[in-house]
């Protein structure tokens, strides 16, 4: 096997990571030093590898900074209509590699730390992951920032800073433990703290109704302190602000303690307010109703509207243009667009600024509260909609549940006049659901107060508009829209995947990094055998690489030559790991003469079900990755702590992409983008953002199988009996004995009862309907890679085929129908030549 070229020499063949100029590298290398010379402590004589890290991420950040001061001139010069981006979670991974290229430094850094005799890739490692996140939506948010910087929009992300993100997951006799992630342990270079623009953020307390209107009074206040992190856009010189807010205890906390003495007990108290950014709470598609999860919520949201507001007031034409005093032009100056319902508390907190403080009516304050804001739904499963307990509203924000009970009052006034004596859809339309206790529907709150609803996938806005929202879009169905997702291909083509990049400049040129739909061109050289051998040949580049590291960190030997069968995505039972673990043993038992290596991962909530799905998955893969009759022709390994990183490594390795979610239940999926544009194919259902892939590569092009939305429906109205398909199937009946008693638990055989009970009883995403077609198609596959060619000819349609899933299409639909802004092509001149 022919050695692959180190990641130096083959960095320096690749044109798309910036010119690596000999001003650029002698400055890089002179920066470098003197901040390595200041990182070094008197007493240190001798710079470790982490030293080597920040001095060349300061060395990076100090090229961000004046662009970062220039494009925040421009825009309160210009005074463009704002994006507010509201999530509670940003999941950023790691920053370096990631700005040195949108700053097209990477071949300057590179060879600076090459002739310092360091080595780049090295140091990346170091950073910690940014993982303030738990899957698709806190990394679609990131992703959504690359693109907003990058289309020259005027935007923010505004979140929380948690002490402790996604926990970090190790799995201990093939069980999940949790440990904490403690990411800020060695400090972040990328974040500047603003004490500045601290705020107040209150909470408890209760309403006084006075002649000047309501005042919310005697609440505890917990200071918000804001970090801000730059965003850059890919060489346009525009970097955007991530601000994410930190707790902090006011000096004067529980003053009442101190008054009586008890002094210490009153400083050790102040961990109570900042408890709440403490942690990301680690639930993916499930609503766990806990107070501090509340608190975290409107803390986001009262700190930024503050922030909002004062910048609204103080843009450079505030101080003397009288259109500023009034909140008229508000919703023309202000887009908020809330990442799930999360944020959903801005609609109520935009409300009380206005009306309790400014004084405008409330009628007006409606129409600018609305116009305003805009809600992206993430989910139909029933179980992660928001819905908080009235009682908990009653004691930690009593003026809100007054603002939402009003709220609720004039949307069923105007419900009942148009429907007459419907008194059924009254309830069902309601924000408030009546019951012990009685609760807030979140999601109603954001379709009432907003102007624009979106799904993430065309399947999904549909399924929004029939089932979950019908009532709302029988009312205004101008409100509803689709905006599929996409990914950034800076991070998930460029950064992880160079060699594929290069491969496609040298054909296509570079334009393809801000316009995907580009790769269409990539058709023209579909039977272009040298074109066809380069693909494949950084394909098996990526897949030894990958084995190398797999070897060095997991001690499993694998196969580059067989296929990389890869699921990666939270364990959660609709996205049907199980459907794949199945597959697996099935093969086992038939073992036919062919390599797969298979692979899933994620980190799981703390929900007994997953844990049991992780354990089962690993007992599976000690049974087989052990067996000598199989060898190496079948691996199976469960990826630990898989995060952006991670990500990063095994999605260019991978030839087969699994997205076999019931039809109906996955939102959109991202995951299943990166691998499209990285060059494996897709095995899947007719679900989410599947369905547009498909469309637009063609479904020859993609492993379809299962049931269709309309099955699953007509399933559900007939009934689903897992027994049929277990009496019917005996390869089925086969795996499921062997799960029930004991092949892969020999000393404890009754293991994985619940699960097996769960499959044949109460499988609400109807495993067994789908194994028959899944085994078979999996059998396609098999034939297909047996055919390196043909396989290669499809995997280039694929890649061809995906521009349309790049967030810069999605983010430009977003500007375009729901923010108001147009994209900019402008390019801010460097912080090195003299502005207009």
């Amino acid at each position: 096997m022919a050695k692959p070229l180190s990641d130096h020499d083959r960095r320096k063949q690749i044109s798309v990571r910036g010119i690596a100029g000999l001003g650029d590298v002698v400055e890089i290398k002179k920066s470098f030093n003197r901040h390595l010379h200041f990182t070094l402590v008197k007493d240190r004589n001798v710079a470790t590898p982490r030293d080597y890290y920040f001095a060349l991420a300061h060395t990076v950040r100090d090229h961000l900074v004046g662009r970062w001061i220039r494009t925040q001139q421009y825009y309160y010069e210009k005074d463009p209509k704002r994006v507010y981006y509201l999530s509670l979670e940003f999941y950023m991974g790691r920053t370096l590699q990631n700005t040195m290229i949108n700053l097209g430094l990477q071949n300057a850094c590179d060879e600076a730390i090459y002739q310092l005799g360091l080595d780049l890739e090295e140091l990346e490692e170091i950073e910690e992951d940014a993982g303030l996140g738990n899957g698709g939506l806190g990394r679609l948010a990131a992703c959504f920032l690359d693109s907003l910087a990058t289309l020259g929009l005027a935007a923010y992300g505004y979140g929380i800073r948690y002490e402790f993100g996604i926990f970090n997951q190790k799995i201990s006799s093939g069980w999940q433990v949790e440990e904490a992630d403690d990411w800020l342990r060695y400090g972040n270079p990328w974040e500047k703290a603003r004490p500045e623009y601290m705020l107040p953020v209150h909470f408890y307390g209760r309403v006084e109704h006075t002649e000047e209107g309501p005042k919310w009074v005697d609440t505890q206040v917990v200071l918000a302190m804001p970090y801000d992190t730059p965003v850059p856009g890919y060489k346009n010189n525009t970097v955007n602000t991530m601000r994410l807010w930190s707790a902090k205890a006011p000096n004067d906390f529980q003053l009442q303690k101190f008054n009586v003495g008890d002094y210490i007990q009153a400083v050790l108290d102040r961990n109570l307010a900042e408890n709440i950014s403490r942690v990301l709470y680690p639930n993916d598609n499930f609503f766990e109703g806990k107070e501090l999860r509340l608190k975290q919520e409107y803390f986001v949201v009262a700190a930024t509207l503050q922030d909002i507001i004062r910048r609204f007031k103080s843009s450079k034409f505030g101080c003397r243009d009288p259109v500023r005093t009034s909140y008229e032009s508000f919703p023309d100056k202000v887009a908020i667009q809330l990442n799930d319902t999360h944020p959903a508390l801005a609609i109520p907190e935009l409300m009380r600024i206005l009306v309790d403080v400014e004084k405008v009516s409330w009628e007006k304050a409606w129409e600018i509260t609305s116009k305003t804001c805009a809600y992206t739904n993430h989910t139909v499963l029933p179980e992660a909609l928001e819905r908080w307990p009235v009682y908990m509203f009653e004691k930690l924000l009593p003026r809100h549940l007054e603002i939402i009970y009003e709220i609720n009052h004039r949307h069923l006034d105007r419900i009942a006049a148009l429907y007459p004596g419907d008194n059924e859809r009254l309830r069902r339309m309601s924000l408030i659901e009546e019951g012990d206790p009685k609760r807030i529907n979140m999601a109603h709150l954001c379709v009432v107060g907003s102007h624009a609803v979106n799904g993430v996938a065309r399947i999904h806005s549909e399924i929004v508009k029939s089932t979950v929202f019908k009532d709302f879009h029988d009312v205004e169905p101008e409100k509803f829209q689709n905006k599929t997702n996409g990914i950034t291909p800076r991070r998930w083509l460029l950064l992880c995947n160079p060699g594929l990049a290069d491969i496609i400049a040298e054909k296509i040129g570079e334009e393809f990094m801000t316009d995907l739909f580009q790769l269409k061109k990539l058709l023209d050289y579909i039977d272009n055998e040298v074109f066809i051998r380069d693909v494949a040949k950084v394909k098996q580049e990526n897949k030894q690489k990958l084995a190398a590291y797999l070897e060095k960190e997991y001690k499993v030997k694998i196969n580059p030559e067989s296929i990389f069968d890869i699921q990666v995505k939270r364990i959660h039972e609709y996205k049907r790991q199980l459907l794949n673990c199945l597959h697996i043993i099935t093969y086992y038992n038939t073992m036919q003469i062919f390599l797969k290596f298979q692979l899933k991962s994620y980190a799981a909530p703390g929900y007994h079900m997953a844990k049991m799905i992780i354990k089962l998955i690993t007992s599976v893969a000690a049974v087989v990755n052990n067996d000598p009759v199989v060898g190496d022709r079948l691996k199976v390994i469960f990826l630990e702590n898989y995060r952006v990183s991670l990500a990063e490594k095994v999605i260019p390795a991978a030839d087969l992409s699994e997205q076999i979610s019931t039809a109906g239940t996955e939102a959109s999926g991202t995951g299943n983008m990166k691998f499209m544009l990285n060059g494996a194919l897709t095995i899947g259902t007719m679900d989410g953002a599947n369905v547009e892939m498909a469309e637009e590569a063609g479904e020859e092009n993609l492993f379809i199988f299962g049931m269709r939305v309309d099955d699953v429906e007509a399933m559900d109205r007939k009934g689903y009996n897992a027994q049929e398909y277990y009496d019917r199937l005996p390869e089925l009946r086969q795996v499921m004995d062997q799960i029930r008693t004991g092949f892969f638990s020999p000393q404890k055989p009754e293991l994985f009862k619940d699960i097996v009970n769960m499959l044949m009883n109460h499988d609400r995403f109807k495993v067994f309907a789908d194994y028959e077609a899944y085994i078979s198609c999996q059998e396609k596959v098999n034939e297909l890679y047996k055919n390196p060619k043909e396989w290669t000819k499809k995997v280039i349609r694929n890649i061809a085929a995906s521009g349309k899933f790049s967030s810069d299409r999605t983010i430009s639909e977003y500007a375009r129908e729901i923010w108001g802004v147009e994209p900019s092509a402008v390019k801010i001149p460097p912080p090195n030549e003299p502005r207009d």
